[in-house]
């Protein structure tokens, strides 16, 4: 199995995956590392640690249609046979995800259904939250919905904020996607579930 990992930031996610993948905790291996954005540090953090990387600056296409078109050519060139976004900050539109159905992976900062889109964080804390946390699930033409392959959660601390309750998440995001994928790779569907934790 290769797995085509898809950033647009600094990838500590996409490190927790591929660092899984290097020491067989997941049966695959990392075919690619892809960004939008040429200055993202992940790309030189995928580089050290042996993966093939490349650019493509959404920019510099005349369309959305042009850049997936591109997009999906360079994933399928890699020989990927999944595509795991990290950080990915872009919405991959209907035509796309439907070429790969099934076959992207996504983490989200929230419980979800719960607080889909941005500022998951801050949102939580205005809502009241004692938990919070991040779900790992399969891409579907709907923003931050499809099958639901794990979540972890997290304690809201009285003293929380945006910034500490991020922290939180994502060493438990680190924790979740590499299991959520090794589980899914190994054809188990039942969702994985981390409990409370503090990171």
């Amino acid at each position: 199995m290769k797995i085509a990992i898809l950033i647009s930031g600094g990838g500590s996610n996409m490190v927790a995956l591929i660092r899984a993948m290097q020491s067989g905790a997941i049966a695959a291996t990392p075919a690619l590392v892809l960004s939008n954005r040429p200055d993202a540090g992940g790309l030189a953090r995928a580089r050290d640690m042996g993966v093939a990387t490349e650019t493509l600056d959404h920019r510099g296409f005349e369309s959305r249609a042009e850049f997936e078109t591109a997009l999906h050519a360079r994933i399928e060139e890699s020989g990927a046979d999944l595509i795991c976004l990290a950080g990915f900050m872009r919405i991959l539109t209907a035509a796309f995800i439907a070429r790969w159905e099934g076959r992207i992976l996504n983490i989200h900062p929230s419980l979800l259904p719960a607080f889909t889109g941005l500022n998951t964080h801050q949102r939580a804390l205005d809502a009241g939250c004692t938990i919070h946390g991040c779900t790992v699930h399969l891409v579907t033409a709907a923003l931050d919905d499809g099958p639901i392959l794990g979540q972890a959660a997290v304690p809201v601390l009285t003293d929380d904020d945006a910034t500490t309750l991020a922290g939180r998440v994502l060493a438990q995001e680190h924790r979740l996607y590499p299991a959520a994928l090794a589980r899914h790779i190994g054809g188990d569907q039942r969702p994985i579930s981390l409990g409370l934790g503090q990171g």
